[in-house]
């Protein structure tokens, strides 16, 4: 299992409008990707916005970095108070309630 993990700081008070973008934008992009199993996305109080994607091969998590930077880029930019970082890695500890 790999993720696919994209980490950007929001301007304040772009919450909502953000996940709306997201969820009507990205969240195709990514889950298109093939050996997609999961996406999440956590907005913390500093205004951070994080995107963790799960996939079956570390390939699989370096297009979907790719794709979704692409689309960062594209549709997000005016809300971000700079640019998207990206990592993909294996996912060396894991549990499920």
């Amino acid at each position: 299992m790999y993720a696919a993990i994209r980490q950007a700081k929001a301007k304040s008070g772009s919450a909502e409008e953000l996940a709306r973008r997201i969820k009507d934008g990205a969240v195709p992009i990514i889950s298109d990707v093939d050996g997609f199993r999961a996406y999440y996305v956590v907005y913390a109080g500093d205004d951070t916005v994080t995107a963790i994607s799960i996939f079956d091969k570390f390939e699989q998590a370096e297009e979907a970095n790719r794709r979704a930077i692409a689309w960062i880029e594209k549709n997000l930019g005016p809300l971000l108070a700079g640019d998207a970082r990206a990592v993909a890695g294996p996912v060396i500890v894991h549990t499920l309630a």
